[in-house]
């Protein structure tokens, strides 16, 4: 804060929003010292502590992610179908405290007409399907706009390593909207096995009850008419141009190949986290896939996938398994009679060299199995910090200028993980075990694989 040579006695210049948010655009900048009265007091927010945010992406969960930084000024909102922005702005109307945010907030179709006319966003939410994420992410990165994004993170390897690098480049905080990151069950899962709990880990298998949209099907051929309130042209964004059909988006997007990443890239974001991070995973060595039918547009019904991970530090390699459509893990010998394995989401089980772990989707309700292991367990001291949400610690973090739990540099990695599955898929008939070399970014046993790490754009469309 400066003072004025010709009057000393000034009390000192207000600061600005812009003046105090852009401090924290860099991890270098470090923490500001604020005095007290210029927040606004105790447990009070002053309008220049907040971020002027977009939100990009109205509809199912987007619903959910606005509401979740709407602590900060919702400046923007975009969505490329009218009915979505109607039917959210309906709906927080049952919100009086934030429906007056809302009404003022300037609604867009295009997420770059957005970016360009708001320039006084510190940030933006991309919550839209998979094969847009990475170009409306890198359009605000390069922006130097903070960036929260849905999981997957992408659609394909490239783009995560792209946005990663992009992101590190221009020193924005960033965030993958896999919520149970930043749960108390994923805490205790780490300081458990790293107490050594159930000793070593050699094997983990993860399981969902996804998918529950149609897959394993052919795309629609009927070319009804476009809804006047969608803008088809910016749905499809990056992806091959196809006809308009209501099976092709709208939550159902999910299982084709051109527009989702599948029932692995649905929730692997939230089941494979929990081992990834208490595992210390990052590059598998191999990948392994079988499954049933699937076709050249949509992802196939049940899937199993073995990854294989090198040693850790002190940590043995490991043995991952990924299995859907309903298809679960073998039994734990030591599991009692009728209980049930995870929730109806999905599960995950930790295999040790001492016994076993097992946790429910998000990675809530954690327990050492048999239940009488549980019980004689001396749990820990808590080492983890513990976060406010996954939405308020990217908030929290942009304002300290640091990392969140969950940045890109973290995301990338397990999304680049789920997305190697898919890959295995489409030449489970031709290998049986494709080879990885994470540093490269390369399979070294089938080089026609590499050709599925990234897709062509539609004209017009790049990062």
């Amino acid at each position: 804060m400066k003072t004025t040579k010709k009057n000393p006695s000034k009390k000192a210049s207000k600061i600005t929003r812009r003046e105090f948010l852009g401090a924290s655009a860099t991890a270098a900048a470090g923490m500001m010292i604020i005095p007290r009265h210029v927040l606004g007091g105790p447990g009070i927010t002053a309008p220049s502590d907040k971020l002027n945010i977009g939100c990009v992406g109205v509809g199912g969960q987007g619903t959910s992610d606005i509401r979740n930084v709407s602590s900060e000024n919702i400046v923007a909102l975009c969505d490329v179908d009218d009915t979505h922005m109607a039917d959210f702005l309906k709906n927080e109307h049952n919100d009086p405290q934030n429906q007056p945010m809302y009404d003022k907030a300037i609604k867009y179709r295009d997420f770059r007409i957005m970016l360009d006319k708001e320039k006084n966003l510190d940030a933006i939410t991309v919550t839209t399907p998979d094969h847009t994420h990475a170009v409306i992410a890198m359009t605000a990165i390069k922006m130097g706009k903070h960036t929260f994004v849905q999981k997957p993170l992408t659609h394909t390897i490239k783009e995560a390593r792209m946005l990663t690098k992009a992101a590190q480049e221009a020193k924005v905080v960033t965030q993958m909207g896999n919520q149970g990151h930043a749960g108390e069950g994923a805490r205790l899962i780490n300081e458990w096995i790293w107490d050594g709990a159930i000793g070593d880990v050699r094997e983990a298998h993860v399981w969902t009850n996804r998918p529950i949209w149609p897959q394993g099907i052919d795309a629609p051929k009927e070319i009804p008419s476009v809804p006047s309130t969608l803008d088809w042209n910016l749905w499809l964004g990056p992806a091959p141009f196809r006809p308009y059909h209501p099976d092709l988006c709208h939550f159902v997007w999910r299982g084709w190949w051109d527009y989702g990443t599948g029932a692995l890239g649905d929730m692997g974001a939230h089941l494979m986290d929990q081992p990834f991070w208490a595992l210390k995973l990052r590059y598998p060595t191999s990948v392994q896939a079988s499954s049933t039918k699937y076709t050249k547009d949509s992802y196939p019904l049940a899937e199993v996938v073995t990854y294989e991970f090198p040693k850790r530090g002190k940590m043995p390699p490991v043995k991952l398994t990924w299995h859907d459509g309903g298809l679960m893990p073998p039994r734990p010998h030591d599991i009692e009679p009728g209980r049930m394995m995870g929730d109806d989401g999905g599960g995950v089980l930790f295999v040790g060299d001492k016994g076993h772990l097992m946790c429910n989707t998000y990675g809530e309700s954690p327990r050492l199995v048999p239940e009488t292991k549980m019980q004689e367990y001396n749990r820990p001291e808590k080492t983890i910090p513990r976060s406010p949400g996954i939405h308020e610690e990217w908030i929290e973090a942009i304002k300290a200028g640091k990392k969140s739990t969950t940045d890109f540099s973290y995301s990338a990695a397990l999304t680049e993980a789920m997305l190697l599955a898919n890959i295995a898929v489409l030449v489970q008939d031709k290998y049986t075990k494709l080879e990885w070399d994470g540093e490269k970014m390369e399979f070294t046993n089938l080089p026609e694989a590499n050709q599925f790490l990234h897709k062509e754009y539609r004209p017009g469309w790049s990062l």
